[in-house]
């Protein structure tokens, strides 16, 4: 495949540079939009049915857009819960027998394991506020388990269409395969600038979402002495060869995947970029159409002495996440 270095982006608007920072919390208010959009298929033929929070995600959605108010929609997370499950409680009262459709239950048991994920994610940005600029540390066992919960929650999320396995010798014909490593000079310690954990969390969910079942999935992330480095390759669609400069641009999809289903924004190549060039690094992209696509991430890393532990983000209830997906 061959293999093409992404330039700096063109200049982003105010808002466009706030859903990116904002972004994977907007996955999320999609997500919820989408379970609350079924649960009212699901009760009533109406994908309208929950429409207070309905209302409540899209007011939050609108925020995202807006630096100023963008924090301030990270905080309202509690709020947006809170409503959702009173409305909810409500539908329930109405229509008692609602509470033993399988359907339903299995729905509104997928929003707790959302709003535990909201929470978290909510907790991640506002702490990040903190340090927008500065190199985070990480636990790398910690990292390997919360993606690991990304990959129960996709693979749930799918209702039974596909698994997600870590062992090529038990795949099946609508399994995913996903080889997954993180290394560091640091043992179980990495460091990463904010934010790139999203980016590692949305590239691979793109890999997944762009791969159809059966495919292959490779992602790793090396930290040495003076740089770290992130690579995912899938064995999905591709990117047209002339198209790999403008995908990367806000808002913008290849013109081959225009059949799938997206709960995202259509800016997680944008956010790699930007956080990949926001901290002097370089970014490569390689694709073939109906062979796959490989990403190459190179950030320097600081000096030592730069390399300041921050102050720890807001954690959320111990409620096992593993119901929702975000998605790119």
């Amino acid at each position: 495949m061959h293999e093409v270095e992404i330039p700096d982006l063109p200049p982003l608007k105010p808002n466009e540079q706030s859903l990116l920072e904002m972004h994977s919390l907007l996955n999320i208010f999609n997500v919820l939009r989408g379970e609350l959009a079924l649960i009212g298929l699901q009760a009533a033929g109406n994908d309208e049915l929950l429409f207070r929070g309905l209302a409540v995600c899209d007011e939050l959605i609108s925020a995202l857009c807006d630096p100023a108010a963008s924090l301030s929609a990270a905080r309202a997370t509690e709020d947006c819960i809170a409503a959702i499950r009173s409305e909810i409680e409500g539908l329930f009262a109405q229509r008692p027998a609602l509470s033993g459709h399988p359907e339903v239950s299995e729905s509104v048991a997928n929003l707790e394991t959302v709003f535990a994920i909201l929470r978290v994610r909510a907790g991640e940005l506002l702490a990040r506020a903190q340090w927008r600029d500065r190199w985070t540390e990480f636990s790398v066992s910690s990292l390997l388990r919360d993606f690991q919960e990304v990959f129960s929650a996709i693979e749930k999320n799918s209702r039974g269409r596909f698994r997600i396995i870590y062992n090529a010798a038990t795949q099946q014909p609508q399994d995913y395969y996903v080889d997954f490593k993180i290394e560091s000079i640091g043992g179980d310690r990495i460091w990463m600038p904010p934010g790139f954990k999203d980016v590692m969390r949305d590239l691979i969910a793109n890999a997944r979402k762009y791969t159809p079942p059966g495919g292959h999935i490779t992602a790793a992330a090396h930290e040495s002495a003076g740089e770290l480095r992130f690579v995912v390759e899938d064995t999905g669609r591709g990117i047209p060869r002339e198209e790999i400069g403008r995908v990367v641009q806000f808002g913008q999809r290849a013109s081959n995947v225009g059949d799938v289903r997206t709960m995202g924004g259509g800016f997680g190549l944008t956010k790699a970029v930007f956080i990949t060039k926001r901290f002097g690094g370089r970014l490569w992209i390689a694709s073939e159409v109906g062979r796959g696509t490989r990403i190459r991430i190179l950030l320097p890393r600081p000096p030592a002495a730069e390399l300041v532990p921050a102050p720890s983000p807001a954690r959320a209830p111990e409620t096992p996440a593993t119901g929702a997906q975000g998605s790119s």
